[in-house]
């Protein structure tokens, strides 16, 4: 899943980014009101983290541009402005949750995990392929029954495909949904990741889910493409 920050102090910006980066989201920073508003304009993005107060352009401003604009992705207000007001402002323009400065890391994960399984574009609650099962709200992996210990990369993956269970997805789809937009995509980090993924999803088990459909990309199915 993809998040977009938009936050205009640098060193909090970076600590949002490198925690949600570590718990398998991928993340993209905007700096200002302008850019952050541009970029969600984009809807490629599961979830926003917007702040209030922002150069250029404040928050209250990007939530009434692209709510205008039918962009629906959730947004959680992340805040050194309090007061109820502003919580009512920021709630009626279009945000969906709220939570002031200084926040516990914990709680915006918590929050943001809510906020998608809210969305309906996150929807069913429990993904499944065959005897392969994956529970956002626990991000809990089985197959068979067994538990599968995942990487939160290797979950970031498995979770892209299984929402598109049956579809091929290709390479650049999956780039663009599991890492920034700085990532360099000649790379073969993503075969090396599939490869990691197809050890302990696939190879234990008689029946393979994961397969590669040739300079294409991949699909998750009971049957190959």
């Amino acid at each position: 899943m993809r998040i977009l920050v938009v936050e205009d102090e640098k060193r909090l910006a970076s600590y949002l980014a490198k925690g949600l980066r570590e718990n398998g989201y991928a993340v993209d920073v905007a700096h200002d009101g302008e850019e952050g508003a541009r970029l969600a304009r984009s809807g490629i993005y599961d979830a926003i983290v917007l702040d209030i107060l922002l150069p250029k352009q404040s928050g209250f401003e990007v939530i009434r541009a692209v709510r205008r604009e039918g962009v629906s992705t959730p947004i959680l207000c992340l805040t050194a402005r309090g007061e109820p007001n502003d919580r009512i402002t920021g709630l009626d323009l279009g945000a969906d949750d709220y939570l002031p400065k200084p926040f516990n890391f914990a709680e915006v994960l918590a929050r943001l995990r809510a906020l998608l399984r809210r969305s309906p574009r996150m929807a069913p609650t429990v993904l499944q392929c065959a005897d392969l099962a994956l529970d956002p709200a626990t991000r809990r992996v089985t197959r068979a029954g067994k538990e599968i210990d995942l990487t939160p990369r290797e979950y970031a993956l498995l979770e892209f495909l299984l929402r598109r269970a049956g579809t091929v997805v290709t390479r650049s789809a999956l780039i663009e949904g599991i890492w920034d937009i700085n990532f360099d995509s000649l790379t073969n980090v993503l075969d090396v990741l599939v490869n990691r993924l197809r050890t302990k999803v696939d190879v234990p088990f008689p029946q393979k889910l994961i397969h590669t459909v040739r300079s294409v990309g991949y699909v998750l199915s009971e049957e190959p493409s």
